[in-house]
């Protein structure tokens, strides 16, 4: 597989203008597609494993109107277990490297900073870190150096015994709290402010409960003063809200892609940065329409309650 395979894909159907560290801006909250390179993903089983069609699977979300691919090597589902550090670069870096070839917007979803560094060097722009930089101490360093956009997420864990984890008093005081640690540290190790992004960490030692009280109170979440990024993107907190009525068995993840929007237009409608999701279709007109929809209301000079109409970090 080479770089030009994918040369003459079709052109992005928005080409937003590029804010800095080439992230761009649209003028509304940003879509990132998910690029699972992994045998065990909770929502494609492993269906994007090779890196061919990791790298074809990637294309399509551009063409459905991705704005940032986010390529991971190792699953974060609950019980998973990590893969070796060369398993998951042998994964990584081929779909980083094609994709960004192809004028893609990479991000790489990694907790190691080796993988991170090497993905950095095949074209991706953003690190999406879900442990915050607590799984490895290189990381916040390698950032710093680095100079580029980097996701703090809200983590107490990995994915095997993550979900022992999700004991709080309040939860989302205590999510805020633990943030606010993590984007110190950050700072501490010489990161540039303007370059943290922070996600709550929906699903990551979370009971269904704690990921809806979290996306009720996001207001809070965006008071931190950064860009929120929130990847509710068919979880199982919704699988259970949708379970079927007469089994009780929770909603597959494949179906609740339609859920998955509602959440896309409410976050929208709060001014999150972006949007972490399998089905960039759904997602983009969702945005779109809450984006429409705001600039109306700012015009009449009207307000509704829960629609911000402020613009997007970029």
């Amino acid at each position: 597989m080479t770089a030009t395979a994918h040369a003459t894909t079709p052109p992005h159907p928005e080409t937003p203008e590029l804010g800095p560290h080439g992230l761009p801006r649209p003028g509304r909250t940003l879509v990132m597609g998910i690029v699972n390179v992994t045998p065990d993903s909770f929502s494609d089983g492993g269906l994007s494993y090779a890196a061919d069609a990791a790298v074809t699977h990637g294309l399509a979300l551009l063409e459905q109107g991705a704005d940032i691919v986010d390529v991971g090597g190792e699953s974060t589902r609950p019980g998973a277990a990590r893969p070796p550090r060369e398993e998951e670069l042998r994964r990584v870096l081929p779909v980083v490297r094609e994709l960004a070839a192809a004028g893609a917007v990479v991000s790489v979803d990694t907790m190691r900073a080796e993988v991170a560094a090497r993905a950095l060097d095949a074209g991706a722009r953003l690190v999406n870190d879900v442990s915050g930089g607590l799984a490895d101490p290189a990381m916040l360093p390698l950032m710093a150096r680095a100079g580029t956009p980097y996701v703090v997420m809200h983590w107490r864990g990995h994915a095997a015994g993550m979900q022992a984890n999700a004991l709080y008093g309040d939860v989302v005081t205590d999510v805020l709290d633990e943030l606010r640690l993590r984007i110190a540290a950050a700072l501490e190790a010489g990161i540039a402010p303007g370059c943290l992004i922070v996600d709550p960490g929906l699903g990551f030692a979370k009971a269904p409960e704690h990921n809806w009280e979290l996306l009720g109170r996001l207001g809070e979440v965006r008071a931190l003063g950064h860009p929120v990024l929130v990847g509710a993107s068919r979880k199982s907190f919704l699988g259970n809200l949708l379970a079927d009525p007469v089994t009780g068995q929770p909603r597959p993840p494949r179906q609740r892609d339609a859920a998955t929007t509602a959440v896309s237009v409410l976050a929208a409608a709060q001014d999150v940065w972006c949007l972490r999701v399998h089905d960039a279709a759904s997602t983009l007109d969702a945005v779109r329409v809450t984006a429409r929809w705001g600039a109306e209301v700012a015009a009449s000079g009207r307000s509704l309650p829960g629609l911000s109409t402020s613009a997007q970090p970029g």
